[in-house]
C-alpha cells in the first residue's frame, strides 16, 4: 500500500508540472505564451518545420503529463515526457551548464529521471490503468517506444536548420 501511494504522489507530482508546462504553450495559461509564440519561439530554436513541432511539443508535455498524473497507458506519458524533456535540454539547457538557477538542465533531468522510473516501476494500483485493468506489453511497449523516442528526437534534432555564421551576421 505504500508503494502503490508513493508512486501516486510521484506520478501526480511530476505528470501535473509538465502537464500544467504543456498548458502554458497549447493554451496561454498562467503566463504561457499560447500556441502562436510557441511556435514563433521553435522556429527561434532553429527547429523545422516549426509548426508542426511546436505542437508535437505541446502536446507531449500536456498530454504525456496527463497520462502519467492519471497513470494511464503507461509507460507512453514517460516516454512523451522524456521526448519534450531531451529536446529541451538539447537546444536550450545545455548550453547553460547543469544548474537549474542560471538556465541549465537540473530540473529537465529530474523529471526524466521520474518519468523514466515511473516507465519501469509502471503506475502503481492507485492508477487508471490499475482500475480498468490495462497492462500494455511488457518489455515490449518500453523497447518499440524508447525506439521511437530515439527515432523522434533525432529527428527533431538533425532537421534543425544550420548555426547561422556569427562572421557573417557581424559583417
Amino acid at each position: 500500500m505504500m508503494t502503490a501511494l508513493g508512486l501516486l504522489i510521484l506520478r501526480l507530482g511530476i505528470g501535473l508540472i509538465i502537464a500544467a508546462h504543456g498548458a502554458q504553450k497549447l493554451f496561454g495559461v498562467w503566463g504561457g505564451p499560447g500556441m502562436t509564440k510557441w511556435a514563433q519561439s521553435v522556429q527561434r530554436l532553429r527547429i523545422r518545420p516549426a509548426q508542426p513541432w511546436a505542437w508535437v511539443a505541446a502536446l507531449s508535455e500536456f498530454g504525456g503529463g496527463l497520462l502519467l498524473a492519471l497513470g494511464l497507458l503507461s509507460p507512453l506519458g514517460s516516454l512523451a515526457i522524456t521526448g519534450a524533456m531531451l529536446v529541451a535540454i538539447a537546444t536550450v539547457h545545455l548550453s547553460k551548464g547543469f544548474w537549474a538557477g542560471k538556465g541549465g538542465f537540473e530540473f529537465n533531468l529530474s523529471l526524466i529521471v521520474g518519468a523514466a522510473a515511473l516507465a519501469f516501476t509502471g503506475p502503481g494500483q492507485y492508477s487508471l490503468d490499475g482500475a480498468m485493468g490495462v497492462h500494455l506489453p511488457e518489455p515490449l511497449t518500453l523497447i518499440v517506444g524508447t525506439i521511437a523516442l530515439i527515432v523522434g528526437v533525432s529527428a527533431t534534432l538533425l532537421l534543425r536548420s544550420p548555426q547561422p555564421d556569427t562572421q557573417t551576421q557581424t559583417a
